[in-house]
């Protein structure tokens, strides 16, 4: 089965000469809900931005659904994979929810009842269909975060790449976004700091440290690793152990 996403051998040096990763593999098969951990440094959003062509590989390959990721398939990989950056305010930018969510979708041409169809399916699955007319600066920055989910789900991507989804996030935010990302029927990548939420949503993560995977396998057993957790600068919260945490079926 190909996987939806599929990194092969991937190098990259920025053009400073900054080695940011070194033959990177990473296959995520579809539906799967995979946490990107790492420390600061690692090259995860190094990575992330070969998902969908912002950068281009040095070395290696990226594909999508079996569609390499290059520049004669830009618009096509920007529709497979969207991304879900750590500020909504890069996201949203245009004077109603409504708008911002039509967006990407109206680049693809896709006008009419289709759109509007689109923009109220995608409103609907984040809880924010009541809010589309309203000026996205005017809401919270938990509604604003789901909102910027629902702009990239109007696209009707096949991967979800969530960067730092919970960060900035109230408890409550935390919990309904979680809830969200539960509900959806699409493969998401998440890249995270907050151990604790990759462990509620994603049952396998994948460590990069140093720009090369460095351990994939069930989140449990990663965060449970103590030598791994240490060599790489991975810590959880004060108090927080996986080994007591209840978990429920994925």
């Amino acid at each position: 089965m190909t996987p939806v996403l599929d990194v092969q051998g991937l190098a990259y040096a920025y053009p400073d000469g900054h080695q940011a990763l070194f033959g990177v593999d990473l296959h995520v098969h579809q539906g799967e809900r995979v946490a990107l951990l790492g420390p600061n440094g690692a090259g995860k959003t190094t990575l992330v931005l070969h998902l969908n062509g912002i950068l281009t590989a040095g070395a290696g390959s990226v594909s999508v659904s079996g569609l390499p990721v290059g520049k004669e398939h830009l618009r096509e990989i920007r529709r497979r994979v969207g991304v879900v950056f750590q500020d909504p305010d890069d996201q949203l930018f245009l004077g109603s929810v409504r708008q911002d969510v039509a967006f990407g979708p109206a680049n693809l041409g896709v006008r009419g009842a289709e759109l509007d169809a689109r923009v109220m399916t995608a409103l609907d699955q984040v809880g924010m269909a009541d809010y589309a007319d309203r000026p996205p600066h005017h809401l919270s920055f938990g509604q604003r975060r789901r909102v910027a989910v629902a702009t990239v789900l109007a696209m009707q991507p096949e991967v979800l790449v969530l960067d730092e989804p919970s960060s900035n996030l109230d408890p409550a935010s935390r919990r309904e976004l979680a809830d969200i990302l539960r509900s959806l029927d699409v493969t998401v990548l998440m890249v995270t700091h907050d151990l604790p939420y990759a462990l509620e949503l994603c049952p396998r993560s994948v460590v990069l440290s140093d720009g090369v995977v460095v351990a994939d396998g069930a989140t449990y057993d990663v965060l449970t690793d103590d030598t791994l957790m240490a060599a790489h600068r991975l810590e959880l919260p004060f108090g927080f152990d996986p080994r007591t945490v209840v978990r429920t079926p994925h």
